[in-house]
């Protein structure tokens, strides 16, 4: 048995996540088989953040330090066999940033502590990182509480000599986020033409940036939902849901080299078309009522058309004609949902008017007091959620959702639009003529 049996951190009542501003207390815990000769006992509170131009590559190319604080817990002289505690305190500073965790760089915090012994002797060391949460409330960001809408046009060419538009208009409920928050999409297309279009893809997309000699771009497919296609001379509306999952927040403040940023893209491929929503991830809800999330609601729903240009071709007009006909937008199917999971009871026991255990959107999600910390998204996840922090594989190419059960939420994904609604369809003016 060696001199040093066991050399460990050990923080206050075992916490491990903190907020900027906040002491931070534990104790270096020393146990000894043999007496300890040394020159000093130190232990060291510091952040830093480091950023690499490869992948999983510790070997940073720039860092920046955010706080760095020591202390002497002993002087020279000699332990005797046993076991040994040094208390220590440190002040967190209030510019301390989140951590974070990604393939290019991180975030981290960690207290460190080291035995400096004689010469010609075993210097012995340890660390214990934890992690510092600056919760972002949402309502602090400028027009959160506006509607989130986005449109594009593209005329397009088919058949060789014909000519065609579609309208894409895609809204979402909010502007901003929290975990475990439901985020309600809504697509128009107007497909002036006459050719179907392809399927309709909403993508909820992560970018981040780590500053490097060069910025470097780390954009992931959080959740991918796709609906069907829109068929010629057709106004169609698609509404669909996506559960939030476990995400590091939008803002870093305090950290230069790393910035994170979602959006929702909305896109089609024949014709290609595409239009992005920017969202922000947050800590606090917004509380305000969104004013006017979907486009097209200040018209009433008779007053909706179908899209017929001034002077179709004979044989498209004879084809329209030959048609249905819809006063109302034609209501699309979703074919694919990576959220999407078995549910344990049956699609029609779904109730549109329950609200336990889903979160309410505008409201704030439950344990806002102590909000859930997500530090990284890769390969492996770290997802904080109590107690230690450890690693949690992904199965697929998609970052599905963690386990929710430790802070209250449902294991499922999200009921899609026509599970959810059901024959409620009725009230949200979908059926023709309603």
């Amino acid at each position: 048995m060696g001199r040093v049996q066991l050399f460990e951190i050990r923080l206050s009542q075992g916490r491990v996540v903190y907020s900027p501003g906040e002491p931070l207390a534990g104790a270096v815990h020393l146990r000894l088989g043999a007496p300890l000769p040394f020159r000093a006992i130190r232990v060291t509170c510091m952040g830093s953040c480091g950023v690499s131009t490869k992948a999983n590559d510790g070997a940073w190319v720039v860092e920046e330090s955010y706080f760095n604080s020591s202390l002497s817990l002993a002087d020279k002289g000699s332990l005797p066999a046993g076991e040994h505690n040094f208390p220590f305190q440190f002040l967190l500073p209030a510019t301390a940033p989140t951590s974070f965790e990604g393939p290019f760089g991180k975030i981290v915090h960690q207290v460190r502590a080291s035995i400096d012994t004689p010469r010609f002797s075993k210097d012995h060391k340890c660390s214990l990182v934890f992690y510092i949460l600056s919760p972002l409330n949402l309502n602090s960001i400028p027009d959160i509480e506006q509607p989130n809408v986005a449109s594009t046009t593209k005329k397009f060419s088919y058949k060789l000599v014909k000519t065609g538009n579609v309208v894409l208009t895609a809204s979402t409920d909010l502007r901003g986020y929290v975990v475990g928050q439901v985020l309600r999409l809504q697509a128009d297309i107007e497909n002036q033409s006459g050719k179907d279009t392809s399927p309709v893809v909403a993508s909820l997309l992560q970018k981040v940036s780590y500053k490097a000699k060069r910025w470097i771009y780390d954009v992931r497919t959080i959740a991918e939902v796709e609906g069907t296609g829109v068929k010629a001379w057709r106004r169609a509306q698609w509404q669909e849901q996506i559960l939030v999952p476990a995400l590091p927040q939008s803002a870093l403040p305090g950290c230069s080299l790393i910035h994170i940023d979602y959006y929702l893209q909305v896109s089609m491929k024949a014709p290609e078309a595409t239009v992005t929503l920017p969202l922000f991830v947050g800590n606090i809800a917004v509380n305000q009522t969104p004013l006017s999330p979907c486009p097209g609601s200040e018209s009433s729903p008779g007053t909706l058309s179908l899209v017929v240009p001034s002077a179709p071709p004979q044989e498209e007009a004879e084809a329209v004609a030959s048609g249905p006909h819809f006063s109302d937008p034609v209501s699309l199917s979703t074919k694919s949902h990576s959220q999407q999971q078995p549910l344990s009871a049956p699609l029609g026991s779904v109730s549109v008017t329950t609200t336990e255990p889903w979160v309410q959107v505008g409201s704030p999600a439950r344990h806002s007091l102590h909000p859930p910390l997500c530090i990284s998204i890769g390969a492996t996840v770290p997802y904080f959620a109590e107690g230690s922090a450890g690693p949690v594989p992904t199965t697929s190419a998609l970052i599905l959702p963690p386990e929710y059960s430790s802070w209250g939420y449902p294991y499922e994904a999200p009921p899609s639009y026509e599970q959810s609604c059901g024959a409620a369809g009725t009230d949200l003016g979908l059926i023709p003529g309603s």
